[in-house]
């Protein structure tokens, strides 16, 4: 298999991007693994993103973590596939669909992009947790049971599953130790990706993502989207805030008129290469 691709990233969250609306683009795990894995030679990623033809979208974008699984969406993937069929379409919007649902891109900026999210999925069901539980508060600790490091986070589906824990300094949270944990806990069937968020102010929160199957990225989009819902379910910000990552800021809204979760924030296209 010989592809070329663009090389990517939405706040240093990295990508190499396919295009397969023409051609099928089936890697197996073991290939994606490889070329995830700079070590041996590939271009490294956090995400492998194929877009694919859609019946109901613009394109239809298919993505890899770097451990080879197949997952629903990701969100600052999103941004940079909508600028690239916005760039090929002339046009200020663009349609996607993923395995985590329909979204809808617009531009809102020079390299900015605004991507409609969708509503958060609340229920214990939708995240989904392995038992009924609110999801605002779950029941869920990491370390000695009457003094625990971590406690009562809150679950949201942003399209793929997630857990936010709420605490007093992201700098300082057990990132890689309770994320790598937490990912594959029993109450997550399907994995999960675990955020450690800081409210600094009603519309600014600190924020570090483990994201399941990629580890410790520079940014997580719908990472960003699921603290900003679980913190203010939480009442712990606004509706609308600014979400520090390492890679830098994006802006997020839940909107009370209609329950979408608007994310809007940078893309960067680094340049091309050839997956081999």
């Amino acid at each position: 298999m010989s592809r070329p691709f663009l090389k990517m990233n939405g706040l240093g969250n990295a990508f190499v991007v396919v295009e397969a609306r023409d051609a099928a683009f089936q890697p197996t795990p073991e290939q994606v693994r490889a070329w995830a894995d700079r070590a041996r030679g590939g271009p490294g990623f956090d995400q492998l993103i194929a877009i694919e033809k859609s019946d109901r979208a613009d394109a239809f974008m298919r993505v890899w973590n770097a451990d080879g699984s197949l997952v629903e969406t990701c969100g600052n993937a999103l941004r940079c596939v909508g600028w690239l069929l916005m760039e090929a379409s002339g046009r200020d919007e663009a349609s996607i669909d993923t395995l985590g649902g329909l979204t809808r891109a617009t531009r809102a900026g020079d390299k900015r992009v605004a991507v409609d999210m969708g509503e958060p999925r609340l229920r214990w069901d939708e995240v989904p947790l392995a038992e009924e539980m609110d999801t605002r508060n779950i029941e869920l600790q990491v370390g000695p049971i009457d003094n625990p490091h971590l406690h009562t986070p809150g679950a949201v589906s942003m399209g793929n599953p997630h857990v936010v824990f709420f605490v007093a300094d992201a700098e300082t949270a057990p990132v890689r130790e309770a994320g790598s944990l937490i990912e594959h806990h029993p109450l997550f069937p399907e994995g999960v990706n675990v955020g450690f968020a800081q409210a600094k102010g009603r519309d600014r929160i600190r924020l570090k993502v483990w994201e399941r199957g990629a580890g410790l990225t520079q940014a997580c989009g719908t990472g960003a989207c699921a603290a900003l819902v679980a913190s203010h379910r939480r009442g712990l910000v606004d509706r609308k805030a600014t979400m520090e990552l390492d890679g830098g800021e994006l802006e997020v809204e839940w909107r009370e008129t209609d329950n979408r979760v608007i994310m809007t924030g940078p893309v960067a296209l680094e340049g091309t290469g050839t997956l081999a």
